[in-house]
C-alpha cells in the first residue's frame, strides 16, 4: 500500500466491511456503518497511534452525518482490509455546498492558488456532505481544505492566498501538507513566519510536536526533492 497520510480515503474491500460489520455495535453505529458499506463510501485515515502500528493495523473515522447525530466512530481495521486510498474532492468541485456569498470569493481563491501551483482539497464537513450526499454542513461549519505544498516559498504563497478569501461565511480553515505528510495549520504558518509565534504546531501521521526552527521544513523538502 502506498504511504499513509491523515485526510487520504481508504475505500474497504468488501472482507472490510464484513469483518467491521461482524463487530459488536450498538444500534446507531451499525445503522450508520451498514448505509457507509452498501453505498461503499469512503473512511478517513486518522492519526495512526503506536499500539495501532504495532498491531499492524490501520486506525480509520467515520464522521457521521446529522441523521446519527453526528457522532464520531473510530476504526481499526487490518491494512488488508483497504482496496484503494483516495483523496477528499478539490474545491472547484464542491462550491456548489457554498452559500452564494461565498461564491464569488471561491472563484477568487480557486485563481490565486492556481498562480500558487497549488490545489486545495475539501475535507470536514463541507467535504464529507459532497461525498456522502447527507447532511453533514452546519450553518456554523467551516470550509475547511489541506493544500499540498513544495517547500516554504510555496507555503508562504499558498497561505497568503488562503488569508485572501474574502467571505465571512463560512470560516475558511484547514491546512499546508508537505510531501513527506507534515501538516501545518495554515493561519499558525502565518504567525510563525511573520515571527508573531515563536514555534509552530507539526502533525504528521504518528505524532504532533512543536517545531521552532525550519530543519523539519528543510526535510520536507529534501524528501520531495528525492521523490
Amino acid at each position: 500500500m502506498a504511504c499513509l497520510r491523515r485526510h487520504q480515503l481508504a475505500q474497504l474491500t468488501d472482507a472490510g466491511w464484513s469483518t467491521l460489520l461482524r463487530r459488536p455495535w450498538d444500534t446507531q453505529a451499525r445503522a450508520c456503518l451498514t448505509h457507509w458499506a452498501t453505498h461503499r463510501l469512503p473512511l478517513v485515515v486518522t492519526r495512526q497511534p503506536v499500539d495501532a502500528i504495532d498491531d499492524g493495523a490501520i486506525a480509520l473515522g467515520l464522521p457521521s452525518p446529522a441523521q446519527w447525530d453526528r457522532r464520531r466512530l473510530a476504526l481499526r481495521l487490518p491494512h488488508a482490509a483497504v482496496l484503494c486510498l483516495d483523496e477528499f474532492p478539490g474545491l472547484a468541485a464542491v462550491q456548489a455546498l457554498l452559500p452564494l456569498s461565498a461564491q464569488r470569493p471561491v472563484r477568487a481563491l480557486l485563481a490565486a492558488l492556481d498562480t500558487a501551483g497549488a490545489t486545495a482539497h475539501v475535507f470536514g464537513s463541507y467535504g464529507w456532505q459532497a461525498i456522502s450526499g447527507l447532511a453533514h454542513v452546519r450553518a456554523e461549519s467551516d470550509l475547511d481544505l489541506w493544500v499540498a505544498v513544495d517547500g516554504m516559498e510555496q507555503a508562504d504563497a499558498v497561505a497568503q492566498a488562503l488569508q485572501s478569501f474574502g467571505a465571512t461565511r463560512p470560516r475558511l480553515d484547514g491546512e499546508l501538507v508537505f510531501r513527506d505528510g507534515a501538516s501545518v495549520a495554515w493561519r499558525e504558518w502565518i504567525e510563525w513566519r511573520a515571527g508573531r509565534a515563536r514555534a509552530v504546531m507539526v502533525r504528521r501521521l504518528d505524532s504532533v510536536a512543536l517545531q521552532r526552527d525550519t530543519a523539519w521544513c528543510e526535510r520536507a523538502a529534501l524528501a520531495e526533492a528525492v521523490a
